[in-house]
């Protein structure tokens, strides 16, 4: 049983936790959706979300989907996500090591390709 639980185990069920925490986190904003719109007091849009629920969900659900997509698309339109992957692999010690391979392979490339030219 101890063999079995061991930092890999661990680490394991950590990404799966920091996986879940994304789709909980869409059910906490739906969730304060709901809460918003009963905060809003007794007016016809509360009236018509909280009486008629086998409507309104469908319809929140879909604004909801929409305006992620929006969102998801102006984010990557506007190049965020790729900044903050460069600013994540900067801190990153494995990717800075194969970045660092990288460098030194492209250089030994070069040095092959420039004596292969002097011989010709």
């Amino acid at each position: 049983m101890i063999s079995k639980f061991n930092k890999r185990t661990l680490i394991r069920w950590k990404v799966y936790i920091d996986r879940s925490k994304m789709y909980i986190g869409y059910i906490q904003f739906l969730l304060i959706i709901f809460v918003f719109i009963k905060s809003l007091g007794a007016n016809t849009l509360t009236e018509f979300v909280f009486s008629n629920p086998f409507l309104s969900v469908p319809i929140i659900l879909l604004v909801f989907v929409f305006c992620s997509l929006v969102l998801g698309y102006l984010d990557s339109k506007l190049g965020f996500r790729e900044e903050e992957i460069r600013n994540h692999s900067k801190s990153n010690p494995v990717l800075m090591e194969i970045q660092q391979s990288l460098v030194e392979l492209k250089k030994k490339v070069e040095k092959i390709e420039e004596s292969t030219r002097e011989k010709s």
